[in-house]
């Protein structure tokens, strides 16, 4: 397999097991309410190693949108990849070699480590989507086959994001969307309506049997009044319907010829017209490579100008377009991360479906590097959404947006498991360490529940003890065995030190690991 060598790889190609593992705090004034939900304040490099223990092969479903590495240089977002940060990184990390870095190697230092742990972060049958464009997407899908593995590449999608950007000879009117599996034998087929957890009910009565309610049309407020689709349509009592739909004029008369939408109103569905998708429609549904029915760059900008009062980020991704890969490459309990969070489109995407969809309760996990970003742009965002926002159109009507409902968990990284001379932390608490602890032995999530006294759990007939309570205060002694049982199960512990003979370890069947020297580092 070909692989892509540049300056700087052999210091990053194993950098992902040299980052630092951070504590995570929760921040209850920039948090809204009590959540599964996360937004992560900090490197995403070091954010991700941060979530190992938590979320280690549990994410269903990853999107980035990293930076393009365009040579812009005008706005906070540095699509140069030469920020402050980044050169701070570079020069500890690569060295002094780093200062002959062309912005492409900086790029791909930039990324291979990160991809390493989001790969770590995937379920078995999870998916990753990435956005760029052409200026790194020749080396993205190189490192890429080189992490993910080139069998587990499924799609170049492109979408089709407005007027495009123009030069001498072309205009551009595509963004890549790079797609890989953790494993693609562990996926199943996909569906652009992706419906595997939905309930199939009947509320007309229709002879063909039960059928799921797929969303068909754009809202009012994000139909464009230019696109093709946008057109009229008339129920069966005289409604008329006009806005942008999700599919042509032509498809739409075949549809209503075969009267698969539905204008009715029942406890389940409002009176806007849904597409019914009975079960054997379900192989007409396969996603297309192209996608241009999801809205624009330009849209996107609008509504979030909206939302936010005055335009405080640019090029935002539609919220359509992240809904429509949510869907398509999760259930309705999946787990949603994005690394690169920027504006929060994301978040917001994952809270709009488990509005729309019944039953949908999906957890969303976003990290932003910039302070600043992170708290006034990312969680703001997710605040107005859930609960609610204003805003006056051109003419000066004043809109209100009814709140999705929702919060989030607002987390800053804290301090290193270890300090500088490879010692535990005089800062870290014994949960912390135990989550750390059980983690790189069984490469499973700890139940906190489960902790009793110094027993953090059980794994592969293993059981696993810490004790911990302060720097050298720790040993395991004759008091601590009145607590074990006399059995042929394997106790893992860990302490300081330990005061028996090995002929009572080996009775107690116990292996004794010394905190921190024979802590496993992931």
């Amino acid at each position: 397999m070909p692989t892509l060598n540049w300056i700087g790889k052999d210091k990053i190609v194993n950098h992902d097991k040299e980052v630092p593992f951070r504590l995570m705090k929760k921040v209850k004034k920039f948090s809204l309410g009590k959540s599964e939900n996360l937004i992560v304040e900090g490197d995403n490099l070091e954010a991700l190693k941060a979530l190992m223990p938590f979320y280690y092969g549990k994410v269903k479903c990853i999107y980035i949108d990293p930076p393009y590495n365009t040579g812009s240089e005008k706005w906070i977002y540095n699509d140069k990849v030469n920020s402050s940060r980044v050169r701070e990184w570079l020069g500890r990390v690569v060295g002094p070699e780093g200062e002959d870095l062309t912005r492409h190697d900086k790029w791909l230092c930039m990324m291979y480590p990160r991809l390493k742990l989001l790969y770590d972060l995937l379920s078995n049958d999870g998916v990753i989507f990435i956005s760029i464009d052409d200026n790194e997407f020749h080396n993205l899908k190189i490192i890429m086959d080189e992490v993910f593995g080139p069998n587990n590449f499924i799609q170049n999608f492109m979408w089709l994001h407005g007027r495009g950007k123009k030069d001498s000879w072309s205009r551009t009117l595509q963004q890549y969307i790079l797609c890989y599996a953790k494993n693609k034998k562990k996926l199943g087929s996909w569906s652009i309506l992706s419906y595997a957890n939905y309930i199939f009910s009947n509320p007309d009565n229709d002879k063909r049997g039960s059928w799921f309610s797929g969303s068909i049309s754009f809202s009012e407020k994000r139909s464009n009044k230019n696109h093709p689709n946008y057109f009229k349509i008339i129920s069966p009592t005289g409604i008329i319907w006009e806005r942008q739909w999700q599919c042509s004029e032509e498809e739409m008369n075949k549809y209503l010829k075969e009267k698969k939408i539905f204008f009715g109103v029942s406890p389940e569905y409002d009176n806007v017209p849904r597409l019914k998708i009975f079960p054997e429609d379900k192989s007409e549904q396969i996603p297309p490579n192209i996608i241009d029915d999801v809205g624009s760059t330009r849209d996107a900008q609008k509504e979030l100008d909206n939302l936010m009062g005055n335009k405080v980020f640019e090029y935002p991704k539609s919220i359509e377009l992240i809904k429509r890969l949510i869907l398509i490459a999760s259930n309705q309990k999946s787990i949603i991360l994005d690394s690169f969070a920027g504006s929060g489109t994301t978040g917001q995407a994952v809270l709009e479906l488990n509005k729309e969809e019944k039953g949908s309760n999906r957890k969303f996990i976003l990290v932003e590097m910039e302070t600043k970003i992170a708290k006034e742009i990312t969680a703001e965002r997710i605040k107005r959404i859930a609960k609610g926002y204003s805003y006056k159109k051109n003419n000066g009507e004043k809109i209100k947006v009814e709140g999705l409902g929702g919060g989030f968990e607002y987390v800053q990284l804290g301090v290193s498991l270890f300090d500088e001379n490879g010692l535990i932390n005089k800062k870290v608490k014994f949960n912390d360490l135990a989550q750390y602890v059980y983690f790189t032995e069984t490469f499973t999530n700890m139940d906190k529940v489960k902790i009793k006294g110094n027993y953090i759990g059980e794994y592969n007939n293993s059981r696993y003890y810490l004790l911990f309570n302060g720097i050298n205060k720790n040993v395991l002694d004759r008091k601590f065995l009145k607590k074990l049982k006399k059995d042929k199960e394997k106790k893992v512990i860990y302490a300081d030190k330990y005061l028996l003979d090995e002929e009572i370890l080996e009775e107690y069947n116990i292996i004794f690991k010394q905190i921190p020297y024979q802590i496993r580092v992931y």
